[in-house]
């Protein structure tokens, strides 16, 4: 049997097995662009939570570490925030650790009730009704890993506008979640589906991660074949008998020829770019040291170190100016200060409640060298606006709830991995960390998949037509293939003429 006879062959079973599959993906895809899985945003936490109340607040920070259990069991991030309109400290980032301490009486929250959960999801969404539906370990809409250390989670409906589910922490009784009517609707065609979220959470949830990318290589082969099979039959000079460039005269067969070859290749990159998504077998990390972050930010979190909550809320109530959502403690070259979150966004305080100043552009070089101290910097430039591997996405997106302001410092790294420091002047935060393989996953996965450079992203409607249309026709040549394998298996095999219409796929 011929080469070409086994591509052939190959490309009809693998898209008899896969067109289904890759008509889903396309489907999901279209959804995705308007509705993404549900998140919480720094700016939809801020909107539900009350300013911080000065009455009785609060014990010094040294307590709260110490009925937390210390500084080694109350990992950072430190914050101040309030639960039910009460103040709380909250421990650690709610992947590998989540604690809480009642901010008022210095006692570490040991569990949340449900009676506690619904007053807390019923506050934050503005007083209205809620209806509790139950303690959930991990439902359709929960799937992130960033929730493990919350779990078992309160799952409560609000009677808002929204039609919001609120996920509350079981841990430290705060919401981590929310999941509007319009996500939990959609999700089901979008994200969900995307994603393969239906291997999640069940017995094939260990094998997720294996079962999407081989999935995805499957559909690159298809892809790949049919595109090669396509060329092959096409007529470049000369054509067929019936006239046609293309050997296929009956409908069905004819328009998945022909949109294979005007769609496959965006087919191709489009599957191929959502395996890269997964950084399959590990292929975008980076041998050799990672940036130490702790020595960028001059050492743990001190609890001696303040600045206090107190006198901080004190101050800016004296000045007449609106507490935060919540305090957050940093460290950025050894100094210890507050980030203090409001509704617009966030800024850095000192201990005396004043804005604290920007750093400087040395401060920044000096701290960022302790990341990689036997890197000399190479270059250092200011972003004043985005470029093609520093710029925001709509919240919605997966990378929509990362911090995006400008302007911010990049710093060049002269090491074997070519890493790249993006800094925030205003906090001093790391805002980006990129080695020369994350670039590279920069393009084979964000950029293939979504098209996402800012000069694009700033020209819609545009954008929305290009990834509509690409989609749709990545779609109805997916559906063709569905049709042509129903057909094939379903009915009866008729002999087609090579004369007139060629050799079936």
């Amino acid at each position: 049997m011929s080469l070409k006879r086994w591509l052939y062959l190959l490309h009809r079973w693998a898209g008899i097995a896969l067109c289904l599959v890759m008509a889903l993906w396309f489907l999901s895809g279209m959804v995705m662009l308007y509705v993404g899985y549900p998140k919480l945003t720094a700016e939809e936490q801020a909107a539900g939570l009350p300013p911080l109340a000065l009455e009785q607040c609060c014990v010094p920070l040294a307590e709260a570490v110490a009925a937390a259990g210390g500084p080694q069991a109350a990992p950072a991030p430190w914050r101040l925030s309030s639960v039910a309109g009460e103040p709380r400290y909250l421990f650690g980032d709610g992947r590998r650790a989540a604690l809480a301490v009642d901010a008022r009486s210095g006692q570490r929250i040991r569990a949340v009730s449900e009676a506690q959960a619904l007053t807390a999801a019923s506050h934050f969404a503005g007083g209205v009704a809620a209806e509790p539906l139950g303690r959930v370990q991990e439902d359709a809409w929960t799937h992130s890993r960033a929730l493990d250390a919350h779990r078992p989670l309160y799952r409560v409906a609000v009677a808002d506008e929204a039609q919001r589910w609120l996920y509350v922490s079981s841990v430290t009784g705060e919401v981590v979640r929310d999941a509007t009517l319009t996500e939990r609707r959609w999700g089901w065609l979008g994200a969900w589906l995307h994603w393969l979220y239906i291997f999640r959470g069940g017995a094939l949830d260990a094998a997720w991660t294996q079962i999407v990318i081989w999935l995805s290589v499957a559909g690159g082969v298809l892809a790949l074949s049919g595109l090669v099979v396509g060329i092959w039959r096409w007529r470049f000079s000369g054509r067929y008998k019936s006239g046609s460039r293309s050997p296929y005269r009956e409908g069905w067969m004819r328009w998945h020829h022909l949109l294979g070859l005007v769609g496959g290749s965006l087919a191709l990159t489009w599957v191929l770019s959502g395996l890269f998504s997964m950084n399959p077998w590990k292929v975008f990390e980076a041998p050799g040291p990672a940036p130490d972050r702790r020595a960028y930010a001059g050492g743990t979190l001190q609890a001696q170190a303040g600045p206090e909550a107190a006198p901080v809320l004190a101050a800016l109530a004296a000045r007449g100016e609106a507490a935060p959502r919540w305090l957050e403690w940093r460290r950025v070259d050894g100094q210890q200060f507050l980030l203090a979150q409001g509704p617009t966004g966030g800024r850095a305080l000192a201990g005396d409640g004043t804005t604290r100043p920007p750093w400087s552009e040395a401060a920044l070089v000096q701290a960022a060298q302790r990341l990689l101290p036997e890197a000399p910097l190479e270059a250092r430039e200011w972003l004043h606006e985005y470029d093609r591997y520093y710029y925001g996405r709509e919240h919605h997106t997966m990378t929509g709830q990362r911090e995006r302001p400008l302007p911010v410092l990049r710093l060049r790294f002269d090491d074997p991995q070519a890493h790249w420091a993006t800094l925030d002047p205003a906090t001093g935060a790391i805002l980006q960390l990129s080695n020369r393989h994350q670039r590279v996953e920069r393009w084979l996965f964000a950029f293939l998949h979504s098209f996402d450079l800012p000069i694009l992203l700033a020209a819609r409607p545009a954008w929305d037509a290009w990834m509509l249309g690409f989609s749709a026709a990545g779609l109805a040549l997916c559906l063709s293939g569905v049709v042509l394998g129903w057909r094939r298996l379903s009915g009866p095999r008729r002999p087609v003429a090579r004369a007139q219409s060629g050799r079936r796929l």
